[in-house]
């Protein structure tokens, strides 16, 4: 693959989004105090605070098993519906996996929330690394690559179904023959349907995402891996006149001084639910090296990255909202374009960021504004 042009920071502000907590343990496999909780109520009150304080996405998990600290789980779907409807801006991205949905009906499904929440829904195409989760609900495992193949076949038939009045699409796995969906889903200027995001570090989902996706999610990454991630994937889709937005995962931890938000960090992963941490870094070490390359996810994540199961930790949103602020703009410099942000205590520190860290932020891109011109 030829190397893409240097990717040019983006003027447009961030945007941010945070986990839905749908899962039950948290956003760290700890026994550390997590005042967060996984019931609707909780994540009502949670989503409107979100939207109040700077956050223009949520992101809903799929979970269907008790597996790693996460003993209960909402589904995302029909829960990231039920946070449309309890907000007036938020956009909720719902996780799903192609192996447990037939794409058509997920595609009605999102149309009609879309009418619902007036053009905010949005989907999160998850390939899959829970081997489990398919075989014990008796539905095939496929091997990695195939996995992508699956879901790059699924997010076009997404596409198609959603744009044309006769929709056509003859897949290995997915086949469409004059289909017209009614409604379809709202469309706005930059926004012909529901946003389609996927994750994924390997070459396979690289690829993919450069063919077909409107976003790319990384695990939380240096700043030099999260360069030469965009540089990949933006490569890829300049080979097919395409551009493709890129989040970050990232777990932040605030506090007054630099010293209390590391002693935190330390905590954390000292009361580790050790038996938990290393079940879920047998189970994705295994997914990682079964791609040809060895870029799989996690592949390279030590016991501190798998404490926090998307390496969270790895992006550094560590120390005071100054000190946080700067590392956000870092990588924005970069062209990250969202940053997808866990916590341990999400009522009282997503008001925490919106009030001390997301201003500071503000500022330092209108300065960078105010110099380019």
């Amino acid at each position: 693959m030829s190397a893409a042009p240097a990717r040019q920071p983006s003027t447009t502000p961030l945007k941010f989004a945070y986990w839905v907590p749908n899962v039950s343990g948290g956003l760290v496999v700890s026994k550390i105090e997590q005042r967060t909780d996984w019931g609707y109520d909780y994540n009502k009150k949670l989503a409107q605070l979100a939207e109040n304080n700077g956050f223009e996405y949520a992101l809903s998990q799929v979970r269907y098993m008790a597996s790693y600290g996460a003993a209960y789980q909402h589904e995302s779907t029909s829960f990231s519906l039920a946070l449309l409807l309890a907000t007036e801006r938020l956009k909720v991205i719902a996780a799903v996996h192609p192996g447990m949905w037939q794409p058509g009906v997920l595609a009605k499904f999102l149309a009609t929330a879309d009418h619902l929440s007036g053009g905010r829904a949005a989907v999160n195409v998850v390939s899959g690394w829970f081997k489990n989760e398919f075989t014990q609900m008796g539905e095939p495992w496929l091997e990695h690559g195939e996995r992508y193949r699956r879901a790059e076949e699924f997010i076009r038939y997404l596409r198609e179904i959603w744009t044309s009045d006769s929709a056509e699409l003859n897949g290995d796995f997915y086949r469409l023959h004059d289909f017209d969906l009614k409604p379809k889903p709202l469309a706005s200027e930059g926004r012909p349907h529901p946003e389609i995001f996927q994750g994924g570090n390997s070459s396979d989902a690289r690829r993919m995402a450069g063919r077909v996706s409107d976003w790319y999610f990384s695990n939380g990454n240096t700043l030099e891996g999260i360069a030469e991630q965009i540089a990949d994937v933006s490569g890829e889709a300049a080979q097919h006149d395409r551009t493709v937005r890129f989040g970050l995962n990232g777990f932040m931890i605030a506090r007054d001084s630099e010293k209390e938000a590391r002693e935190t960090l330390h905590e954390i992963v000292a009361k580790a639910d050790r038996e938990a941490v290393e079940g879920f870094g047998s189970a994705v070490t295994q997914a990682g090296q079964s791609t040809g390359d060895k870029k799989g996810m996690w592949q390279d994540s030590s016991f501190e990255d798998l404490v926090q199961y998307n390496d969270g930790f790895r992006t550094g949103l560590i120390g005071t909202p100054e000190q946080i602020a700067e590392r956000i703009m870092d990588y924005k410099r970069l062209g990250v374009n969202l940053f997808l942000l866990g916590y341990l205590h999400f009522h009282e520190e997503v008001q925490q960021f919106g009030q001390d860290v997301l201003p500071i932020v503000r500022e330092m891109e209108a300065d960078e504004a105010e110099k380019a011109a």
